[in-house]
């Protein structure tokens, strides 16, 4: 898989919005109408593309707060799951917050997903809360200068 980070305007933006429709609002019944949204045309959307160009995995990041990076619409294609694909799209947007200086990475996971995260580093807190009908959490993995995960400030 080739790794990519694309604005709206690349030739993969649509691949990467197909597949998030697909698995948001095809898998998990998001409205369609809160899936694609103005954010997405100032994210860096990253994108995994096959060996014929095809997207199999997203994520988008945006600025957050003062100095930190929000880690959103991470989709990887259903015969993907498993094989690592998820770890490397978040390793690379790991890699890019670095390059930002970033201090943490936020994100609001799903429930049913939330120990994949903690198994990157994040840390869970707050209540649930609803996110187009799914509960979700808000996580955050604390970087340092380098952008690694700080000894024993996140699980």
């Amino acid at each position: 898989m080739k790794l990519l980070w694309i604005r709206r305007d690349s030739t993969h933006w649509p691949g990467a919005a197909d597949l998030r429709t697909r698995v948001f609002v095809g898998e998990q019944n998001v409205p369609p109408e809160l899936e694609l949204d103005e954010y997405d045309a100032t994210a860096d959307h990253l994108v995994a593309l096959d060996d014929d160009g095809v997207v199999r995995g997203t994520l988008r990041l945006l600025p957050y707060g003062e100095g930190d990076v929000k880690i959103g619409r991470v989709a990887v294609d259903a015969a993907l799951r498993g094989t690592g694909l998820g770890l490397a799209l978040m390793r690379e947007a790991f890699a890019e917050a670095r390059r930002r200086n970033c201090g943490a990475a936020h994100l609001g996971s799903q429930v049913t997903v939330v120990g994949f995260y903690e198994k990157l580093g994040f840390t869970a807190f707050g209540d649930v809360f609803d996110d187009a009908g799914i509960p979700h959490r808000h996580m955050v993995l604390l970087l340092d200068a380098s952008g690694e995960i700080r000894e024993g400030e996140s699980s």
